[in-house]
Formats: C-alpha cells, sequence, structure tokens
C-alpha cells in the first residue's frame, strides 16, 4: 500500500497544484495530514497563534486518478483513522457568537490530550470514546479556488461525524484526475462543532477511492451500511437543510423510482439531520436504507 505523507500541505482546493499521488480506482492507500491546528498545540502551555501561521485546515492532496474526467465521482471509502502522534489537541479560544449570551472573557482554553486504548483523556476524570471522522475531504473545483474553511459543491470542511471510518464520500468531479484533497482529522467531535474546533489531531488515514463515470452528484453524498444522505452548506443553516433533504429526494427519485412528492412526504416523517460546524451551516440529511424502495 503506498503512503502519500505530510511534507506538503496546502489550504485550498486548487486544481494547480501539481499532483502529488496518482492512483488507479479502486486503490487502497494511506494518507498522511498535519491537524487543523498547524501543529502549534503539542505541549501544556502551547497556544494557537494565528498571527504566525494564519491558516487553519491544512490538508494533503492532491491526489489523482487515473480516467477520472468532469463529470465523473469519486466515492472515497475510509477504512481506518489513526491518531499520527498518540494524542489530540484542542482550544476554546474566543466563545464567537455565543459571546451574545455568554459574555467576553473566554480562556484560551489550549489543552493537550493523550489518546489511550481507545479513549481520548479529556481532563483527569472525563474520557470521551475515540470516533475519528476527517473534517476537510473535496475535490478542485473547475473555477475558482476555494480555501478549507467553507464547504461547497466539491466537498471541503464538511465537519460531519458521519466522515468517518466504514463511510463512502461520494464526491463530484470538476477537473481530470479529480484533485482529491483530505486532512483535519478530529479524534472526536459533537455535533455543530460548537467552538470551531473538534480534538484536532494530526492523522494518518486508509482510504479507498473508486471512479464512478459519468455519475457526479450536484452535492457531496455519505453512504453507510445503515443511511444514505447528501449535503448542503450555506448560511443561513434553516436554507441549508431543505437544500440537503432536496438532494435527497432527488437521489431517491433518480435511482430508486420514488415519486419527488412521495418521497417529500416520506422524509417528512423519516428523514434525519446530522450538523457540521454550525457557523457556516453545513448539514448532512439522511435517510435509512430500510426506506429505499418505493410503495408498490
Amino acid at each position: 500500500m503506498r503512503t502519500l505523507d505530510r511534507e506538503v500541505i496546502h489550504y485550498e482546493f486548487n486544481r494547480t497544484h501539481p499532483t502529488r499521488l496518482t492512483i488507479d480506482s479502486g486503490e487502497t492507500i494511506r494518507v498522511i495530514s498535519e491537524d487543523a491546528l498547524s501543529g502549534q498545540i503539542r505541549r501544556p502551555g502551547d497556544r494557537r497563534d494565528k498571527t504566525k501561521m494564519p491558516f487553519s485546515n491544512p490538508v494533503t492532496g492532491p491526489i489523482s486518478i487515473r480516467g477520472a474526467e468532469p463529470g465523473d465521482a469519486l466515492a472515497v471509502t475510509i477504512e481506518r483513522i489513526e491518531p499520527a502522534i498518540g494524542q489530540c489537541a484542542t482550544y476554546t479560544g474566543g466563545a464567537r457568537q455565543l459571546s451574545e449570551w455568554l459574555g467576553e472573557g473566554c480562556p484560551h482554553g489550549a489543552h493537550v490530550c493523550p489518546i489511550v486504548d481507545g479513549e481520548i483523556h479529556w481532563s483527569e476524570t472525563i474520557r470521551i470514546p475515540y470516533r475519528p471522522m476527517l473534517g476537510c475531504l473535496g475535490t478542485a473545483p473547475d473555477w475558482g479556488c476555494p480555501t478549507t474553511a467553507p464547504a461547497g459543491p466539491h466537498g471541503g470542511n464538511l465537519d460531519l461525524i458521519e466522515v468517518c471510518p466504514g463511510s463512502t464520500v461520494v464526491l463530484p468531479v470538476f477537473v481530470p484526475g479529480g484533485h482529491l484533497y483530505l486532512g483535519d482529522a478530529h479524534a472526536a467531535q459533537g455535533h455543530g462543532e460548537l467552538s470551531a474546533n473538534g480534538l484536532e489531531m494530526p492523522a494518518i488515514s486508509t482510504v479507498r477511492v473508486e471512479l464512478r463515470k459519468g455519475a457526479r452528484p450536484a452535492w457531496p453524498r455519505i453512504e453507510t451500511a445503515t443511511h444514505i444522505g447528501c449535503v448542503a452548506s450555506g448560511s443561513p443553516m434553516e436554507r441549508s437543510i431543505p437544500h440537503a433533504y432536496a438532494q435527497l429526494i432527488l437521489w431517491l427519485e433518480s435511482e430508486w423510482g420514488w415519486d419527488r412528492w412521495l418521497a417529500y412526504d416520506l422524509l417528512t416523517h423519516v428523514g434525519q439531520i446530522s450538523v457540521g460546524y454550525h457557523g457556516i451551516g453545513t448539514v448532512l440529511a439522511k435517510v435509512e436504507r430500510r426506506y429505499l424502495n418505493p410503495p408498490g
């Protein structure tokens, strides 16, 4: 199995970056990524300093897939996400929107958390289960150059807990080769990524990438053993929720033969949502696989 190191990292999903690794459809690779704190919090007493590194969410890539052309899709199955240095880190920084209710004076809150035997040692008494996920996963658009801060039709800074081992993330291909990037691994994260930080860690991710010809989705999709779902992102989140559900309805119509209005009715009762970083309004609308076949 080939490994792509983190010697070169990027902060944007850019089609002009030279390809660092070219793979075949169906190939499994290991990708090493830096944490979203750019490695600034490694020991007690360290602080996040954006004046020295004014970027966030470094990603590794780009990875090109032979035969990938605009109009295709890349199905990225996440097999494993391992901590690269046996620890993760986080900080609160500022309370951002919460300051309206909590007031000012939020401490920096930086702390390092060892990861031992499947648990994150958040404090001397509190343990959090190790549930890794990738915050950033995306392809390069054919125009513009989005940074790793937002999410969009190309993927990007999704921050959804479903981008985890066992899931397949389906991304659109806009340029030859796809130009796939990934990074921003979290040892765990709650819904909404409240402080704009997860338990950030450099990671070793094992992924399998399959090329799906002519199957480009309008927005990323996520497939698991139990659910399928569609992503939308934007502010206000009240718009992202129906947008994600609409993408899911159209998918049920095109692939499973649902009447769109029946699917709309069904999802009113059994649909579920998962929320990425609240500040950019990323949403996954999903449904259990047992509901995929339309009524006879």
